[in-house]
């Protein structure tokens, strides 16, 4: 008898319908230029700009491929009681083994746009609190700097989050600046002893001049040597403590304000027979008090800390001209490699769809220039 129940109760579980995990799905072409596609890609550039910790804001300049994959959440629901199966053999509940049975499609999640662009950058510092509409690109003849970055990007109930993002930025040739401009000044070091010697004493000459808060230096951003005349340029970010500017001794006394207030400066040392001058000019910006940030939900969310305050030291950036694409990196402050390394949960790619011929292949068009 107990054969006999066990024979039946095997019989009910193998009746149970399944569909079997990992049905293969494809990914929908899209042309670059595809107001879909630039939303997307304008998602992704706002996040970078948003997670940056020194450094210059970043404008959109092309995509250069898209594939936008469905995702899906594939959930087994188990079935643990076969009461069915155990009718008629209440004295041997224990010979039934448990059922389990998966739903006959996946549950739609939204698509994940895969996005390769390009960015320039523009004049605007990532403290600035200009809106990105209103700065200007670089333009190639002050030697222009081009992110590389590959994003993957949810849509889901007509909005945008950034799953994954790597970006690599880099400045323009010398050669190509020297084709333009022969005469145009390429970017310096950060840590070249002109340099810092410039950043020294324009800070100092600010200070020297400010009526209000002693200002302390957060980045060098960008340097250049002007060969005729003699001249260092240099563009940096500095940020008020809560000492006065008049009064300060010993500056490692001051401390930053618990409400952030940060400066943007350029200036020129020129050197001269028997000396040098110094031009300074700084945009004091409005305070920042530091406010909480939401973190995204959902399983595939990336967690991103508050932005890093950029008083705090960042590594060397001794061989690197340039500070300009950082997107949530404690380990580069050059954004020469930066990652945000949790990518989204993405059903394993099938049989890829041919693209539409109507579609204007990729790449998309360039908005400013190409580096």
């Amino acid at each position: 008898m107990r054969s006999l129940a066990l024979l039946l109760c095997l019989a009910q579980l193998c009746s149970c319908r399944s569909i079997p995990l990992g049905t293969a799905l494809t990914y929908r072409q899209l042309n670059c230029d595809d107001p879909e596609t630039e939303q997307a890609a304008l998602a992704a550039v706002d996040y970078i700009n948003s997670h940056m910790l020194q450094g210059y804001k970043h404008t959109l300049n092309q995509i250069d491929k898209v594939k936008v994959w469905p995702r899906a959440l594939e959930r087994i629901q188990k079935q643990m009681n076969c009461q069915e199966q155990r009718q008629g053999f209440t004295k041997l509940p224990y010979l039934c083994l448990p059922c389990y049975s998966f739903p006959t499609l996946p549950r739609p999640m939204g698509e994940v746009f895969e996005l390769e662009i390009d960015t320039l950058e523009t004049t605007c510092h990532v403290l600035d609190p200009t809106p990105l509409a209103n700065c200007s690109v670089r333009q190639l003849v002050e030697h222009a700097v081009e992110g590389d970055c590959d994003f993957q990007v949810l849509k889901q109930d007509g909005q945008f989050s950034v799953l994954f993002a790597k970006c690599d930025s880099s400045p323009d040739s010398a050669e190509d600046v020297r084709r333009l401009c022969p005469g145009c000044p390429l970017l310096a070091p950060l840590n070249d002893t002109k340099v810092v010697h410039a950043v020294d004493v324009a800070l100092t000459a600010f200070n020297a001049q400010s009526n209000g808060s002693y200002f302390r230096l957060l980045e060098v951003s960008r340097a250049q040597l002007v060969p005729l005349p003699p001249s260092t340029y240099v563009e940096f970010a500095v940020a008020a403590t809560d000492c006065a500017a008049k009064d300060v001794t010993d500056p490692a006394k001051c401390n930053l304000l618990a409400e952030k207030q940060y400066g943007f400066c350029k200036a020129t040392l020129t050197e001269k027979v028997g000396g040098e001058d110094v031009a300074v000019t700084c945009t004091v910006f409005q305070t920042q008090p530091l406010l909480p940030q939401p973190q995204p939900e959902g399983p595939d969310a990336v967690a991103v800390d508050p932005r890093a305050d950029p008083a705090v030291p960042v590594p060397s950036q001794a061989d690197v001209p340039v500070a300009s694409l950082v997107v949530v990196s404690e380990e580069s402050a050059s954004g020469e490699a930066v990652h945000v390394e949790k990518g989204p949960t993405v059903v394993q790619p099938g049989i890829a769809v041919v693209p539409d011929p109507a579609l204007r292949p990729c790449p998309g068009r360039i908005r400013y220039f190409k580096v």
